[in-house]
């Protein structure tokens, strides 16, 4: 897959073991900043800390613990596989340790806790400052251009030897700070707040008219940055290979391809919530919010946890025709070219269900934007009869649709067919769309047949995973 939030573990079966390359061997107490986390620990006087690492850094994952306990006095539990992406903070795993709080290793989507306290340690990846400003130079020729310097986590550490280089040359530079959690208080105006990032605009009249200038490599915060801000120009310098280029990614055509799938989830009937995070604040009320929606436009949802997506998983609910995710900002954008069925984030929902809401050319990956108070939250309209509903033309398939609201649930099976007699004592027994539905498969899953099924004496299975057993191959 195009995204590791979604991978079928094959690259992690495949992968031989060895030390991680991430982090300088000589020197975990810096990359760790392990002064700063053992002060946060004694500070808060936590008993029991969890550890979440990313697969990349795993390696270091014993030493650090180690020499976390030895510092604090206190106990460490690694969290050595997540339940949705590495770049959230996994309370789920650490509150099966009982733990009181989380130090949280590597990249980060920087999206709100709701119960632990959390400590984020990115990892302080170098920077080679002179050939960035270089790089800089190279793209930006013009010393009045107004440009936001944004970074990924790793590298926040030297944006502000990069700050020291450029600003005297360049009066129209704002660089971002790094955010971890949400302020107190509103966020100030004239000052941008997303994505854990912080930065005024006032001074450059506006976010429309800046460019932006991202350093570290290309992925998922990139990708989501140049879709939020889809009007502002983008340039990048990657630390690995030291070069800078003009983002040349066709954020248009990206946005065609978003806005084809809101096209398709206006067709469809029935949706699946996907359940992308159990972490971030506000999932329960975003999961509410969709509920409500898909039930006011006359679709039927259901609500399913199935850990990291993949196309075989969700190829099991063959009567879905589109899921929508919520996870963070950063996962939301799943490639779903690979499934059986597209999926969409809450935005790209609302777009098609919420008829009061309009395309503006504005896109937003954080799901909380869509909430009541929130910035970008559009009330539904009041609903009206079918009769006086204006019918729309599906783009797809040129068929005629409703496109109103509705204040009864989605349609069910009529009366005189949702009543089925049980047995021979005419006891009456209620059959739901979905049973009907599963009732119409060839396969149902596994049966129990308690009796039929002769005991045999066990015998020894075979070895090895199932890629690659160890009798395959010798067998006749």
């Amino acid at each position: 897959m195009a995204t590791a939030f979604s991978s079928d573990g094959e690259a992690a079966v495949r992968r031989e073991g060895g030390p991680a390359t991430a982090a300088p061997r000589g020197d975990l107490d810096g990359f760790y900043e392990m002064g700063r986390a053992a002060a946060f620990v004694r500070g808060g006087g936590y008993r029991k800390v969890a550890l979440q690492f990313p697969d990349e850094l795993l390696a270091d994952a014993a030493t650090v613990a180690a020499r976390m306990e030895a510092a604090t006095g206190a106990e460490m539990y690694v969290l050595g596989d997540t339940t949705y992406g590495s770049c959230c903070v996994d309370e789920v795993a650490a509150e099966h340790a009982g733990a009181e709080a989380v130090l949280h290793y590597g990249s980060a989507c920087l999206s709100p806790c709701r119960k632990l306290p959390v400590l984020h340690i990115f990892g302080q990846q170098p920077l080679d400052i002179e050939r960035c400003t270089e790089a800089f130079r190279e793209l930006y020729p013009d010393r009045q251009t107004r440009v936001v310097v944004l970074s990924d986590v790793v590298y926040a550490h030297v944006m502000g030897e990069l700050e020291q280089q450029l600003c005297p040359e360049y009066p129209n530079i704002v660089f971002s700070r790094v955010v971890c959690g949400d302020p107190p208080g509103p966020t100030p105006p004239g000052e941008v707040q997303q994505f854990g990032r912080q930065f005024p605009v006032e001074a450059l009249g506006g976010l429309q008219d800046c460019a932006m200038f991202y350093v570290g490599a290309e992925g998922l915060a990139l990708t989501s940055f140049m879709l939020t801000w889809n009007r502002c120009p983008f340039s990048s310098f990657d630390p690995a290979t030291g070069c800078g280029r003009r983002e040349t990614l066709n954020v248009n055509r990206a946005l065609m391809r978003r806005l084809y799938l809101v096209e398709r989830a206006r067709d469809a009937q029935v949706v699946g919530i996907l359940v992308g995070t159990l972490g971030v604040a506000g999932y329960l009320a975003v999961l509410q919010h969709l509920r409500e929606l898909l039930r006011r436009a006359g679709k039927r949802s259901y609500t399913l946890a199935v850990g990291k997506p993949n196309p075989a998983k969700l190829a099991n609910f063959l009567e879905v025709d589109i899921f929508v995710l919520v996870a963070c900002a950063q996962n939301t954008l799943l490639d779903s070219s690979e499934f059986y069925r597209p999926i969409v984030t809450p935005y790209e929902l609302e777009l098609a269900c919420n008829p009061a809401r309009e395309w503006t050319g504005n896109y937003f990956t954080d799901f909380r934007d869509l909430l009541p108070g929130a910035c970008a939250h559009v009330e539904l309209p009041p609903a009206v009869p079918a009769a006086e509903a204006i019918p729309d033309v599906s783009l797809i398939t040129g068929e005629m649709r409703a496109a109103h609201l509705c204040d009864h649930p989605a349609p069910q099976l009529p009366p005189s067919t949702a009543l089925a007699c049980r047995d021979q004592t005419r006891a009456l027994a209620e059959i739901s769309p979905a049973a009907s539905f599963l009732e119409s498969r060839s396969w149902r899953g596994l049966e129990q047949q308690l009796g039929q099924t002769p005991v045999s004496k066990a015998v020894q299975g075979r070895r090895g995973i199932a890629i690659a057993y160890e009798d395959e191959g010798h067998e006749q």
